[in-house]
């Protein structure tokens, strides 16, 4: 995936910000053989689409999440689905957000739920507030240098 070039990894952030979701949430969940519910989290990134050869494409270029049919209403075009979750939806989150624009709120989200989670704080994740679209391209730009 690292050797993704710069303009695949733009345009698979803006097929996710037309295309896709990111579900962040906190819900009340039963485990198998479990007495109690419990909150979990659900971290999970999605592109649905009517076209099978981009998601195809996007499967096998990322190499991770999992391709599957879409289920529809009967009489409704096929969908399919590209999906990713937890850790993946981490790796997926760090590769589009120097790029996303519509969905860059919840990226971050992602990104700043898993560095709260590292003891060592040795990456660096944006803040989850929303900036300005300059703010955050001359962030890139500094990092890169």
């Amino acid at each position: 995936m690292n050797k993704l070039a710069e303009t695949e990894k733009a345009y698979i952030a803006g097929l996710f910000d037309g295309e896709g979701t990111i579900d962040y949430t906190r819900r009340w969940e039963k485990k198998q053989n479990a007495k109690k519910k419990y909150k979990f989290w659900r971290i999970s990134c999605t592109v649905s689409m009517t076209d099978r050869p981009v998601i195809e494409w996007l499967h096998e270029t990322l190499g991770f999440g999992t391709m599957r049919p879409k289920k529809v209403p009967k009489g409704m075009k096929p969908q399919w689905r590209w999906r990713c979750v937890f850790r993946d939806a981490l790796q997926f989150a760090k590769l589009i957000w120097p790029y996303t624009q519509t969905k860059l709120h919840k990226v971050e989200q992602i990104l700043d739920h898993y560095a709260d989670m590292d003891p060592l704080k040795k990456t660096h994740s944006p803040s989850a507030k929303i900036i300005n679209l300059n703010e955050r391209r001359n962030q890139v730009r500094h990092e890169k240098k």
